[in-house]
């Protein structure tokens, strides 16, 4: 027995061994990275830099060469007005311009190529930092386990000063993910599809000039798509994580939400607040935008309402939230019971969200009398931003 649990220290012994000079590697290879990242910047920001500047070159360059190419016809149409060396001027001219404008198109089609090639790179080496320092993590959390160090663990638990910190943290975390991705669509497909239809707007003006009617008309075509899709694309970064609820705060950004539901679904909504507004932390006011927003979708999905109205009420310690409407209602009891079984997303989530903040949320609907949820969210006084 002794021998074995001899060979088990060792094992592990070794194990801690061995974890620890991989870490040591992990955190090498994960600078290293950081460096080349720099780097990468800099040198993405100097193509960003030198692309804006030849764009504008080539535009300024586009603008000179019609006006060079007015000028030839001008002048060699009036025989009168202008002699033979006028001629050969505008035309030495037009054909420098022409030739300038060559250059600089080539160039900018370089430094284009060479800025997407540079945010390929920086974007796969942010993967791989973030990969490493991940792993570098969870080696940590194993290093702790095998090296019997699970009272720091407990301790950090216990210093929480309650429930609701850590529920908020991770809604928080959530809330930062969220970002993320509106973060990369706005910064690659919306950017790609707003500068398709610049260009598609640059072609068609080319077009208009000539007999090619049904490329035109095609253009038109891919161009309104474009817009729409650019549209949809937007719409997604604000479902994502609405601008305005950093900016503007809760209420602002609730009364826009439920403006647009009743513009898009023709369904009648109100909106009141009661007591003195003040901001919440940034974590709070997204998790109680997503639970309004999930009731108001439930409404829409499964109640066929004509009127959804919602009130919000600030209290000293409280934040109460009373979504209701007047569509087709359901037995509480077994619908809630049919979402524990079936893992629903709407109301479990809802209620697992509300018990991260400390709340209590309660449920009143009757079939064919309409459904009222009421959540109530306690505040700290430390955590409230004035």
């Amino acid at each position: 027995m002794n021998f074995e649990v001899n060979d088990i220290d060792r094992v592990i012994k070794n194990a801690i061994t061995v974890m620890e000079d991989s870490k040591y590697q992990i955190f090498e290879i994960c600078e290293a990275a950081r460096k080349e990242l720099m780097l990468l910047g800099k040198e993405l920001e100097q193509v960003f830099k030198e692309t804006t500047e030849t764009i504008d070159k080539v535009d300024r360059l586009e603008l000179d060469y019609r006006r060079s190419r007015i000028r030839l016809t001008e002048v060699s149409r009036d025989f009168v007005r202008y002699k033979e060396a006028d001629i050969k001027a505008a035309y030495e001219k037009a054909t420098q311009i022409q030739l300038d404008l060559m250059v600089f198109r080539e160039k900018e089609a370089y430094l284009k190529a060479r800025r997407d090639d540079l945010q390929a790179r920086v974007k796969s080496i942010e993967l791989s930092v973030e990969r490493a320092e991940t792993i570098s993590s969870q080696m940590n959390v194993v290093l702790e386990y095998l090296s019997g160090d699970l009272n720091n663990v407990t301790r950090i638990l216990e210093s929480a000063k309650n429930r609701q910190l850590i529920g908020l943290k991770i809604i928080l975390a959530q809330e930062e993910e969220r970002k993320r991705i509106s973060r990369e669509i706005h910064d690659g497909p919306a950017q790609s599809l707003a500068n398709l239809v610049l260009r598609t707007e640059i072609v068609e003006r080319m077009l208009s000039k000539q007999e090619f009617r049904m490329v035109q008309d095609e253009l038109i075509d891919v161009k309104g798509q474009v817009r729409s899709g650019l549209e949809e694309i937007r719409k997604i970064i604000f479902n994502l994580r609405p601008m305005a609820l950093d900016d503007l705060g809760l209420v602002p950004t609730l009364r826009k939400y439920v403006q647009d539901f009743e513009e898009r679904l023709r369904i009648r909504t109100t909106f009141e607040t009661v007591g003195r507004e003040i901001r919440l932390p940034s974590a709070m006011e997204a998790a109680i935008y997503r639970l309004v927003q999930e009731a108001y979708t439930n409404a829409m999905k499964h109640a066929n309402p004509s009127i959804v109205s919602l009130e919000l009420t600030y209290q000293a310690q409280m934040v109460k939230i009373v979504i209701q409407d007047n569509g087709s209602g359901f037995h509480v009891d077994l619908v809630q019971a049919r979402a524990q079984e079936n893992s629903s997303f709407g109301l479990i989530g809802m209620q697992e969200r509300v018990e991260l903040l400390e709340g209590r949320m309660e449920i009143e609907s009757e079939i064919n009398a309409g459904t009222k949820i009421t959540i109530h969210i306690p505040i700290n006084a430390e955590q409230r931003k004035e």
